[in-house]
């Protein structure tokens, strides 16, 4: 009998089978699931596998109620050409012939008159399955298409570990089992990966281990914490070098670690001598002691895992902040043990070959790479955006909603905007990217076709099924990509493969295959041993050692250059003093951070989701709302030069001074005005490769008058 057969029920009024799965979705955790099947052919409740040790049988409550998702009434189930003014959301429906025919029609029209390089394919990680994710690449490399340069989210994260490390790998999570002080820095795992926070406190329950949150507000993580760090956005690096300084100062740095494995050590000891917990605490705003304590705990605890996300990496000091917190277990010698050492992502353990997916043997290095990130200042036609190049005259998209989710949202808007630039979007919404289209197109979710999974969370390959039949003529990623190459005149060997066939071509050539085996396993852990997770044998540069001094200018990293103010960059740990600091016409900084119940753009039209996370709303320090003469529940005005968004106070104090967060990417029609949250956040490219500074934005509070408020 296959042990992974689906689980098949006889019961009323419960599923009809139960079949193993893979969250889609872009988080770490990308957990192993148990779907639910019913009679009607649709799925039900979603639960997380208990045999995947990493899920160990724990998913969060917005995947758990998928089904919400998958079977909601606004759901897009046929093709739409817009009838009306851009954005007007006046479509009617159309078949997939003319669909397709229409789209194909506006690749060639822009590169008929601008050229190749005219049409854009954007994509992003609305599903993070390597074939429905990454197969637009084929169609750009073979077409010669503007390419896509990836950078809203993990450059400023993976570029700073990578200048320390070498390499995106680190500790196995499960190791946490072992780990005495568990350190979770610029990440919210209660909220965005939850499997985190399971491992960890079972650690605290079997053995007593510490868990120490970082953070720039008290998140739900932090309330679990026994070590809650509260300190300002941006200021991660200057903590990081004070403790620094204490490990040295107090005799915690262990010296024959670094001697080993470690460059420029003697020039860190004397850089960080002046980088005192007074000195870090004036900036950061944690008090001394803490700072203090903290340091000794790290010192004392020879298994001292630090989980190290993303959060504070969205700061135009990002790659440095990374690299000074990275640099804290290599000082205490943390690696050396079980328990011990750090992870930022798996990302670098997999070692993909996705020729076939992505036409790697057709990608021409000397075709011009768009930034993801400013497709703001591109459409409107900024020209340092536009890489040497021409206007962008077309856009087909697939699995992101950029004009919620882009920064600098007012120029993405007036971009889209455009009468001469022609959009095709495939979605699962009316997405607000969706309504801005010419034609759109709609698409499968993750049960309704076949696909493969890696995850930086965690070390396992994992392979989800097609489950149930998509609603309507929803049609996948793979099947839209070809249907136009066919019409766009592309060859290309993965343009005649099916999905599995593509997926048993990857796992063969990446020496992983075949399909059939990691079907009968559903997940595959191809995690390093404890030598290699460890570095034990040296780190991913040249000189097999962890880099404390940067050239940053010189760094290797998978970008078409370098951007921002790379020259400015200090060599090693350090605050670099580049963030967009209050002001007295902008005396607060703003994040916007995730929401529980949303996953970016994704969720938001979820009912239950909708309800729990309410109306667009701003944290604000009680003291700081007396200030400025608001009140729970008052509706402000949140500005700064790129733009104005209204929002509802909630008061809470798990801030320090001058800081407020807003939690959610909603809808632009969620808003009073129709301007989101990405209004305010900027698009210049973070140094030292690119990404957006999400999180590091200075603006004013203003609160709106009775007689506006609707």
């Amino acid at each position: 009998m296959n042990v992974h057969a689906p689980t098949v029920s006889h019961t009323a009024h419960s599923p009809v089978a139960t079949h193993p799965s893979v969250c889609p979705h872009d988080c770490p955790s990308v957990c192993a699931l148990k779907v639910d099947v019913m009679a009607d052919g649709r799925i039900g409740r979603v639960h997380g596998s208990k045999d995947q040790p990493y899920t160990a049988g724990v998913i969060c409550a917005k995947v758990a109620r998928y089904a919400e998702r998958a079977n909601h009434p606004d759901r897009l189930t046929h093709p739409l050409l817009r009838t009306g003014p851009k954005g007007s959301g006046q479509f009617t429906r159309i078949s997939w012939d003319e669909a397709l025919d229409r789209v194909a029609e506006g690749l060639l029209k822009a590169e008929r008159e601008h050229g190749a390089e005219s049409v854009w394919p954007y994509y992003y990680a609305g599903t993070m399955g390597l074939v429905m994710r990454d197969g637009i690449n084929r169609l750009t490399h073979v077409k010669r298409y503007s390419r896509f340069f990836s950078s809203i989210c993990v450059n400023p994260a993976w570029s700073g570990y990578m200048a320390g490390a070498g390499r995106i790998a680190g500790v196995d999570p499960r190791e946490m089992a072992a780990s005495g002080l568990i350190t979770l820095w610029g990440t919210n795992a209660v909220s965005t990966q939850v499997n985190v926070m399971t491992h960890a406190i079972h650690a605290r329950k079997r053995h007593g281990a510490k868990i120490a949150v970082v953070d720039v507000y008290r998140t739900p993580t932090m309330e679990q914490a026994d070590i809650p760090l509260l300190i300002r956005p941006g200021t991660d690096g200057a903590l990081a070098c004070a403790v620094m300084h204490v490990l040295f100062r107090d005799g915690f740095a262990d010296r024959a670690y670094m001697d080993q494995y470690a460059r420029d050590a003697a020039a860190l000891e004397a850089h960080v001598a002046t980088r005192t917990p007074e000195w870090a605490s004036a900036l950061c705003g944690l008090p001394v002691a803490e700072i203090e304590a903290y340091a000794r705990l790290v010192g004392t605890t020879p298994a001292s895992y630090f989980r190290i996300g993303y959060g504070f990496s969205r700061s135009r000091n990002g790659a440095v902040n990374m690299h000074s917190v990275a640099s804290i277990p290599v000082v205490a010698g943390s690696w050396q043990h079980l328990g011990g050492g750090a992870l930022h992502s798996m990302s670098g353990t997999y070692g993909w070959r996705k020729k076939m997916i992505e036409g790697l043997d057709r990608l021409d290095p000397t075709v011009r790479a768009l930034d993801q990130s400013r497709i703001g200042p591109i459409l409107v036609g900024e020209e340092d955006a536009l890489a040497g190049g021409g206007k962008v005259a077309a856009l087909f998209i697939q699995n992101t909603n950029p004009v919620a989710v882009a920064p600098e949202q007012e120029k993405v808007k007036r971009g889209f905007a455009r009468e001469d630039l022609f959009v095709a979007v495939h979605e699962q919404f009316m997405t607000d990217t969706a309504r801005m289209a010419d034609i759109v197109l709609p698409a499968t979710m993750f049960t309704e076709h076949d696909d493969i999974y890696g995850a930086g969370g965690h070390p396992h390959i994992q392979i989800g099924t097609k489950l149930v039949e998509p609603p309507g003529e929803c049609r996948t990623n793979h099947d839209v990509i070809c249907a136009l190459a066919s019409r766009l005149g592309a060859e290309h060997p993965g343009f005649a493969m099916t999905a599995r066939e593509l997926i048993d071509w990857t796992l063969r050539e990446s020496g992983r295959g075949p399909v059939e085996a990691l079907e009968a396993a559903r997940f595959m852990d191809v995690g390093q041993d404890f030598r290699a997770a460890h570095f034990l044998d040296g780190f991913a540069h040249r000189d097999k050692r962890f880099h404390f001094a940067v050239d940053w200018a010189n760094l290797s990293f998978p970008a078409p250059g370098k951007f921002g103010p790379v020259a400015e960059m200090p060599a090693l740990p350090d605050h670099w003093a580049v963030i967009e600091e209050a002001d007295a016409e902008h005396p607060f900084r703003l994040v916007t951070a995730p929401a529980r119940n949303f996953l970016n753009s994704s969720f938001t039209e979820t009912p239950t989701s909708q309800e729990r996370e309410g109306a667009p709303s701003l944290l604000v320090h009680p003291e700081d709302a007396a200030a400025l003469g608001v009140a729970e529940d008052d509706l402000v005005a949140v500005e700064n030069p790129r733009g104005r968004v209204e929002l509802r106070v909630r008061l809470f104090d798990g801030l320090r001074r001058g800081v407020v967060v807003s939690e959610q990417i909603q809808p632009s029609g969620a808003h009073r005005g129709g301007r989101g949250i990405n209004t305010l956040t900027g698009a210049d490219p973070v140094a030292p490769v690119g990404g957006a500074a999400f999180h590091d934005n200075k603006v004013r509070v203003v609160k709106i008058g009775p007689q506006s408020v609707d």
